[in-house]
């Protein structure tokens, strides 16, 4: 097959792209059939943010709109950060590029308050004000989503508008809002505040005027007729919910390389701490059914290995045993593997522990929080010290040779005697033994407890930072134990975060200082600069003792008043009462209700699917996977150009992986304790280079022609990786490759007197490391076929490459041309080409090491 004839079958070579917002699944729209343009932005990296499914979520039900675009926008590196202000670039978005300042609609996920800073990041590049009353009229309308607008107050200032609980009606409504706000006469931008302050769950900061009292409290004062509070918005009912059942599939390593199924929201355990389990009452759940259906839909669009359950709390689902009973049945034979993250040590039982189990053996996590019954009763976290022995003895039993224990520090009443019984615990768990008799080992993880807004100890005091450490300290040293690894959160880091949970508007002056002096992803312990956050606070004059270590006085005002999550604070009060007593409040998905002032047993309600009386979706058992009887082997030729150069080799790996997945061709897998599927590269292409001539051979479990499997992969690959060839594989030995290259560096002048030079020499030695990493000494003139300038900035060569010599096209523009390093980065280097042949009788003799 000529060049000529694979470039005319790859359009996409002559067509630049963008390597992040091709992804599969992504979705680009042209820009003159839309009339609302919507970046959602993450305020952390891409490795992080794309594994937040909520993001995901509004995306999917933004993009099902034909009128409607929504791009995607992450808080850059902080080199990349750099480049794009010396070089004066705008911040762009992945699917199009298009700057975050030109978007109508600027859409923020807020989870973690550490990450405010990665939000002024993305709105400084893109241009836009950071503070609301700074906008005009060309700039995007800037939102806010997710936890922490439970309580706004500390970064209200910077946004026209912010959603309170669940947002997948809301958001639809907000864009329906503008839609009408763009068509109408009042072009204002106050116009499409006041139509959005009429939706439930909306909140306009700028619709408050903010005042201090006498004591030092801050007293909002609504500037619109009844508007005093804003209520939560709820999905009453997941199971019709939207939930994207194509996700796009990320490109790199991100933290949660899985697919992701919410399998309930809400939960109704009642742990004080906990606002989460406070703010996103009452407990609905999908039905195995719905479940299932998703799980089939969403596997067969991603092509993904793992799967997750999400939920607050995994083991509390009606129907978990049953659905990963029938989940395993319908998956093992595709190799899938299941995890539930958020697992409780009551729920715990040998027959779940079984299942897990049988599919994949990880890390095995219990959160027991305190040490001693007494404070466990006191948080209302409804498990013993027997539970959680009987659980870890059950995992070693089972095999389990890790188990990780989260705990608390600064927990409300906690004494000297709790931290001893955090010790004690710790100290019998690791006494219990495995299989084999065998120690495991176990992973101790500590962090000082947070007031949150919105929970029973939201008026509790945190512990300063001399404390923290102290406590932490002494924790760590009766722990230095074999087999027992401590790790604990920085103090500094949850002092912050106290801060920034329960503060008000006054905030917002710190925040810009901070990232004026170059605070970014301060939630990352190598990023986090405590010294500019101390230096930011001193100026800005915030005293730690009344932000953030203080117990607040129940009757004082509080910064969140105005927000209504549901949850009355009759009840929060109640509660707090109740944990300094040490009682414990029932579960009411199995007990009475508890008055919480969520539900209104109308539409808001409970909605769960008990094992006893749900039916379960029929489902075909696939059975193990068999071990053929025969093995098919197919060599697939393939070219890597444009933008998937930046495709690692692990990376391409794992696309094509997941593109046969989709493509429905089964390969075969090894055998063992992690079996992978049989597919392997003939060369490990450089980063950054392109070819048009790259092999994969893969091992089928069934026959397949190879005119059938290019057909199904061609479509699955993403942009610059292309299907050229298919054949059934054979084995070639004692071979060598003659390989051609075409060079190209813009600006680059390529010496016709270096390759004269060149030509006159007898040899030309070149000193590599071979893969054993031992200097080898090569003859370039026994491996330089071919050299020829086609133009002054252009370079086509013929190496020949053998296992024991090899020799890149780098090496040549580093021994032959003596370009610096920097330079040669920049090459533009096309793998055009390569032929097997006979190896030589015997290597050239002065090719040795």
């Amino acid at each position: 097959m000529s060049i000529e004839h694979i470039q005319d079958i790859l359009p996409e070579v002559e067509m630049p792209s963008r390597y992040l917002g091709n992804e599969i699944n992504a979705v680009r729209k042209d820009p003159d059939k839309v009339r609302l343009r919507i970046a959602l932005a993450f305020p952390d990296l891409y490795e992080i943010g794309t594994s937040h499914f909520g993001l995901q979520i509004l995306y999917d039900i933004l993009n099902q709109r034909e009128d409607i675009a929504a791009e995607r926008v992450y808080a850059p590196a902080l080199d990349m950060e750099a480049r794009l202000r010396e070089r004066g670039l705008s911040l762009g978005s992945l699917e199009t590029g298009w700057p975050v300042g030109r978007f109508d609609i600027v859409g923020f996920s807020l989870l973690y308050e550490m990450n405010y800073t990665g939000v002024l990041s993305i709105m400084s590049l893109g241009r836009i004000p950071l503070r609301q009353k700074d906008r005009e009229a060309t700039h995007p309308f800037v939102v806010a989503g997710g936890p922490c607008t439970c309580n706004p107050e500390p970064v209200a200032d910077f946004f026209d508008a912010m959603v309170i609980g669940d947002g997948e009606e809301v958001i639809l409504q907000m864009a329906d809002a503008w839609l009408a706000w763009r068509r109408g006469r009042d072009r204002h931008r106050e116009a499409l505040l006041e139509a959005w302050s009429e939706i439930q769950g909306v909140y306009i900061p700028s619709f408050f005027d903010v005042a201090i009292d006498d004591r030092g409290f801050q007293q909002l004062r609504p500037r619109r007729q009844g508007y005093q509070r804003v209520s939560r918005a709820i999905v009453h009912r997941l199971e019709e919910a939207a939930f994207p059942t194509n996700p796009i599939v990320p490109y790199g390593r991100p933290v949660h390389d899985r697919l992701r199924l919410e399998l309930s929201r809400g939960c109704t355990r009642g742990c004080r701490y906990c606002q989460a389990g406070m703010i996103y009452r009452p407990v609905r759940e999908r039905s195995p059914a719905k479940v299932m259906d998703l799980c089939n839909a969403a596997l067969t669009a991603t092509g993904y290995e793992d799967l997750s359950l999400l939920s607050l709390s995994t083991g509390d689902y009606g129907c978990i045993i049953p659905l990963m009973e029938q989940l395993l049945r319908r998956y093992a034979c595709d190799r899938v593997a299941l995890s539930l993250p958020s697992l409780r040590a009551g729920t715990l039982t040998p027959e779940l522990m079984t299942l897990i189990k049988s599919v994949r053996k990880t890390g095995f996590t219990i959160a027991p929080e305190a040490g001693s019954q007494r404070l466990r009763n006191v948080i209302n976290k409804n498990i013993s010290a027997e539970d959680i022995r009987a659980t870890v003895q059950d995992a070693f039993a089972q095999g389990w040779q890790v188990i990780k224990l989260y705990f608390m520090i600064g927990l409300p009443t906690e004494t000297q005697a709790d931290l001893e019984a955090l010790v004690d615990l710790v100290r019998q768990l690791r006494g219990l033994k495995g299989e084999g008799r065998r120690r495991p080992k176990i992973n101790v993880s500590v962090a000082t407890f947070i007031p949150k807004a919105h929970t029973p100890f939201q008026w509790s005091r945190q512990l300063s930072l001399e404390e923290s450490r102290r406590k932490i300290d002494g924790i760590h040293d009766q722990l230095k134990l074999p087999g027992v690894h401590f790790k604990w959160q920085r103090p500094e880091i949850s002092m912050l975060e106290g801060l920034w949970a329960r503060g008000d508007r006054r905030l917002a002056d710190l925040l810009l200082t901070a990232f004026e002096s170059g605070c970014r992803f301060d939630g990352w312990s190598d990023h986090f600069k405590f010294d500019r956050w101390s230096a930011s606070m001193a100026a800005r004059g915030i005293d730690p003792q009344q932000a953030i270590y203080r117990e607040r006085d129940p009757d004082e005002p509080l910064p969140w008043d105005h927000i209504d999550m549901k949850v009355s604070r009759e009840f929060l009060r109640a509660e707090l009462e109740k944990a300094l007593e040490a009682e414990t409040t029932e579960d009411c998905r199995d007990g009475a209700c508890q008055n919480c002032g969520v539900c209104d047993f109308k539409r808001i309600q409970p909605q769960v699917y008990p094992r006893s009386t749900t039916r379960m979706p029929a489902v075909v058992d696939h059975g193990p996977p068999a071990n053929p009887g025969a093995l098919y082997k197919m060599v697939v030729t393939f070219a890597k150009t444009d933008t998937a150069r930046f495709l690692g080799h692990l990376e391409m790996a794992n696309t094509f992986k997941r593109a046969l997945r989709r493509a429905g061709i089964a390969l075969h897998y090894s055998q063992g304790y992690h079996p992978n599927p049989k597919m392997a590269f003939e060369d490990t292409l450089p980063l950054g280079m392109e070819s048009l001539c790259e092999r994969m051979i893969i091992t089928l479990r069934t026959a397949m022609a190879p005119a059938e499997v290019m057909r199904r992969l061609r479509p699955q690959l993403p942009a610059g990786l292309s299907i050229i060839h298919c054949e059934p594989f054979r084995r070639l030995k004692d071979v060598a490759s003659v390989v051609a290259y075409r060079i190209q560096i813009d600006g680059q002048h390529f010496s016709r007197e270096v390759l004269e030079d060149y030509a006159r020499r007898d040899h030309f030695h070149i000193q590599r490391r071979n893969r054993k990493g031992r200097l080898k000494k090569i003859d370039l003139k026994a491996m330089l076929k071919n050299i020829q300038r086609t133009r002054s900035d252009t370079l086509e060569v013929t190496l020949h490459q053998q296992m024991d010599a090899l020799v890149r096209p780098d090496d040549l523009l580093r021994h032959l041309f003596k370009l610096d390093p920097d330079v040669v980065t920049h090459a533009r280097v096309i793998k055009l080409s390569t032929h097997h042949c006979p190896r030589p009788a015997a290597d050239d003799a002065e090719n040795q090491d």
